[in-house]
C-alpha cells in the first residue's frame, strides 16, 4: 500500500516525537509503572488523542491508516504509550463519535481530543471476558435516570478518564448477548469507583484497573445509541479495536527487530559480526518477513474500514498475525542478543513482556481464529 503525503507527514511527526520524548523515559516508566502524564498531555497537543474525533468536535478527523501509523510509531519505542493512545481513540472516542448524539459529542469529545481527559471502555467482567455476552452489570431505568450496579475488570485509562462507556444489562430477563446497552458514565459520578491500578507483566505504565458501580445514577440521556443494542455496538467497537492492537503489536515487533538487527551488525564473535552467521541471518530474515506480512494485513484492514467496506474479518486477521508476530520477533530478538537480551540493558525484554498483552486484548488469538474461521466457512 502506497502512503499519501499527508500520511507520510503524520507518520514522521509521530516518529520524531516517539524518538525524542517517549524513548528516553520508556525503561523508567516500565520499572516504576508510573503513568506518563506529561507525554500524554503533549500527545494531546499534537492531536494524537483526537485522531478519531471529527474536526467539528476539536479532533483531527484522520483516516484509519493515519491513525494506525501513529500508534505503530509510538509503540515502536513504548508499548504502554501506544496502548494508551489506542484505547483512548478506538475504544473511547470512536464509539462516541459513531453512535453518540450531538449533545453527547459536544459534552465529551472536545476535551478528549485535546487530552484534557481520556475516554475509556468498560466491557470486561470477571465472568464476561471472551464471552462478552456474559455481562452481569445491570442498568435499571428509574424515572429520568439510569441506575447502574456491577463491576468491571482490566479497564484501560480508567484513572485518567473523564467518562467511561459502560456496558450493562438493561433487559434483566434476556439471556446471552441480548438485552445489553451502552452508557456514558462520567467518572466523578457518585458511586463510581476506579479501584487500585493493576501490577502487570507488561504494558506496566499503561493505566489498567477494575471498576465498581454502586447505585450509579446517570441521566437517561447518557444512553449511547439504542436500548438493548449494546452487544452490536461493542462488537463493532472491538472490530476497530483489533486494528489498533495490530498497530501496537506491529510497532513493538518493529522496535525489537531494529534493536536485534543493529546489534547483530555491531556484535563480534569469532572475529566477525554475528550477522555474518547464517543462523542469525535466518532469524533476521524470518523477523522481517513476518513484520511485512503483518503490516500488509493491517493496511488492508485500514483500507477496508476507510472505504466503508466490511472489515471485521480482515481486522481479526491483522490482529492475530501482528500479535503473534510480536511474540515471535521479540523472542528472536532476545535470542540474537543472548545474555544482554535477558537484561534491562536493552529494551527487548520489555518489548517481549509488552507483546504478550496483544495476544489477549480485544479478543484472544483463539477468538480471532473463531471470527476468521466462521467467516471462511460461511463464505
Amino acid at each position: 500500500m502506497l502512503l499519501n503525503e499527508n500520511q507520510k507527514m503524520i507518520r514522521q511527526i509521530a516518529r520524531d516525537f516517539a524518538n525524542s520524548k517517549i524513548a528516553p523515559i520508556a525503561a523508567e516508566i516500565d520499572v516504576s509503572g508510573k503513568f506518563p502524564e506529561a507525554t500524554v498531555k503533549e500527545m494531546g497537543e499534537l492531536g494524537f488523542l483526537g485522531l478519531m474525533v471529527p474536526e467539528e468536535f476539536g479532533g483531527v478527523g484522520a483516516d484509519v491508516t493515519s491513525y494506525a501509523l501513529v500508534v505503530e510509531e509510538i509503540s515502536r519505542v513504548c508499548g504502554s504509550h501506544g496502548l494508551t493512545v489506542a484505547a483512548h481513540n478506538s475504544l473511547g472516542c470512536w464509539p462516541l463519535a459513531a453512535l453518540g448524539t450531538n449533545e453527547q459529542k459536544q459534552q465529551f469529545l472536545p476535551k478528549a481530543a485535546t487530552g484534557e481527559h481520556l475516554l475509556s471502555f468498560g466491557l470486561t467482567e470477571a465472568g464476561a471476558g471472551s464471552d462478552a455476552g456474559g455481562t452481569r452489570t445491570a442498568a435499571v431505568l428509574q424515572g429520568d435516570q439510569w441506575v447502574l450496579n456491577g463491576t468491571k475488570m482490566w479497564i484501560t485509562n480508567s484513572h485518567y478518564a473523564g467518562a467511561i462507556i459502560i456496558t450493562a444489562k438493561t433487559d434483566l430477563e434476556a439471556t446471552g448477548s441480548s438485552g445489553i446497552s451502552a452508557f456514558l458514565v462520567p467518572t466523578e459520578t457518585p458511586g463510581f469507583t476506579v479501584e487500585k491500578k493493576e501490577d502487570k507483566l507488561g504494558m506496566r505504565a499503561s493505566d489498567t484497573a477494575p471498576l465498581t458501580l454502586e447505585d450509579v445514577r446517570i441521566p437517561a440521556a447518557n444512553l449511547l445509541g439504542k436500548v438493548n443494542e449494546g452487544f452490536k455496538y461493542f462488537m463493532q467497537t472491538l472490530d476497530g479495536g483489533r486494528i489498533s492492537i495490530a498497530a501496537v503489536a506491529l510497532g513493538i515487533a518493529v522496535g525489537a527487530y531494529e534493536v536485534a538487527r543493529d546489534y547483530s551488525n555491531e556484535r563480534h564473535q569469532f572475529g566477525r559480526s554475528i550477522s555474518s552467521f547464517q543462523a542469525i541471518e535466518f532469524m533476521i530474515a524470518d523477523m522481517a518477513t513476518q513484520i511485512q506480512a503483518s503490516r500488509q494485513l493491517m493496511y488492508e484492514a485500514c483500507r477496508l474500514k476507510d472505504s466503508g467496506e466490511p472489515y471485521a474479518q480482515m481486522a481479526a486477521m491483522a490482529k492475530l498475525h501482528a500479535s503473534e508476530t510480536a511474540m515471535f520477533v521479540t523472542d528472536k530478538a532476545i535470542q540474537v542478543l543472548g545474555g544482554y537480551g535477558f537484561t534491562r540493558e536493552y529494551p527487548v525484554e520489555r518489548m517481549y513482556r509488552d507483546a504478550k498483552l496483544c495476544t489477549i486484548g480485544e479478543g484472544t488469538s483463539e477468538i480471532q481464529r473463531m471470527v476468521i474461521g466462521r467467516q471462511e466457512l460461511k463464505d
